[in-house]
């Protein structure tokens, strides 16, 4: 996400960094995914990757029609999904 940010208009921050300032328990933040649009409430999980494809122009659309929010439910449902089968992929990774 960071190359295709070219105007770098998202500010990526990593909270399990030492000194990274967490608005809530770092815990939670890595569970999942969290952003915030503007001076908005802080996202999580479809919402928060839909608010980061908003900011850039490539995946615009998409973050847009997340806002449909039959479409967005479909999406959580996607991403809940994925993070059960996150540590099986990372494990896999290594």
């Amino acid at each position: 996400m960071r190359r295709l940010d070219k105007r770098g208009a998202i500010a990526f921050v990593d909270v399990a960094s030492a000194g990274a300032a967490c608005p809530i328990d770092p815990a939670l933040l890595l569970a999942r995914f969290h952003a915030r649009e503007g001076e908005g409430p802080l996202l999580h999980g479809a919402a928060a990757f839909a608010a980061m494809w908003r900011a850039i122009p490539l995946l615009r659309p998409f973050g847009l029609a997340a806002r449909f929010p039959p479409l967005l439910f479909v999406m959580e449902g996607a991403y809940r999904g994925f993070l059960r089968l996150r540590p099986r992929l990372q494990a896999w990774a290594r």
